[in-house]
């Protein structure tokens, strides 16, 4: 594929909001296969990595990974932060491939290798057990939680000084159990979701997850709806404020009592 070529496929992926250049560097480099320069909206595929063997695929693949820095960019006012993969960013980037796979414009590589299918379904093996074993946790806490009130003790105080656990991941796990997640999604997604209170948002979200969506695209996509909300946003200002006063109040009786004692 030439340099026009790539550019087209990635414009019929998703319009970009301020134009750009897709320039071929005529090297390799050992280092990376491309980049993305937001001053001047340039896309640099070092095309010589991609030529023994020829691998259009990969190439393409490269290119859709400095797109979505190109598209994130543009939802920035065509500028980056010096931390450029964020959550944001692949959720954007995974977008893109899961478009070209549909369109059979990417190969997903993934699912052409049989070894790799196998090894897939032992690891997903692991990640149910290590949800499951969580979950277990959750249920035990909650039976050692009754069993600490009937015999008048703190069930806190039998966290810290009997467990020996912080008392969030505690809550965590019985988060976990309450919400009766599923295992197959491993323990850290259970953790993403037992953080989102609203009962539709997270099964929502935990659907996307079972679906196929990267952990990354969810992340972003509930955060946009919690952003969105004029009420989360004011109690978020609200409880800055709170803060603020608080400090400013606590310094100026401080300093209240130093001119009273001089």
């Amino acid at each position: 594929m030439n340099q026009d070529q790539v550019k087209a496929t990635l414009l019929s992926l998703e319009d970009s909001p301020l134009d750009f250049t897709l320039i071929y560097s005529g090297k390799a480099s050992k280092k990376v296969n491309g980049f993305y320069k937001p001053e001047t909206r340039e896309i640099i595929i070092h095309n010589r990595n991609f030529t023994n063997p020829p691998n259009d695929n990969l190439l393409l693949y490269t290119a859709i990974h400095e797109y979505a820095h190109h598209l994130h960019a543009c939802s920035r006012n065509g500028k980056l932060s010096s931390r450029a993969h964020t959550a944001e960013f692949w959720a954007i980037f995974h977008g893109l491939l899961e478009r070209a796979e549909s369109r059979e414009i990417y190969k997903n590589v993934f699912a052409l290798s049989p070894e790799l299918n196998e090894l897939t379904v032992v690891i997903r093996r692991y990640l149910f057990e290590n949800g499951s074993i969580m979950k277990e946790l959750g249920t035990r806490l909650f039976q050692a939680q009754e069993l600490c009130a009937n015999i008048g003790g703190r069930f806190e105080d039998y966290i810290d000084r009997v467990l020996r656990i912080p008392r969030q991941a505690a809550t965590l796990a019985m988060k976990i159990q309450q919400f009766n997640l599923n295992p197959s999604l491993g323990s850290d997604n259970m953790r993403f979701l037992a953080g989102i209170s609203n009962e539709s948002e997270r099964e929502a979200a935990e659907s996307a997850l079972l679906g196929g969506k990267s952990p990354d695209t969810v992340r972003n996509e509930t955060r946009k709806k919690v952003d969105e909300e004029p009420k989360v946003l004011l109690e978020k200002e609200r409880a800055r404020l709170e803060r603020t006063i608080a400090s400013l109040s606590k310094r100026l009786s401080e300093v209240q009592k130093e001119l009273e004692g001089l």
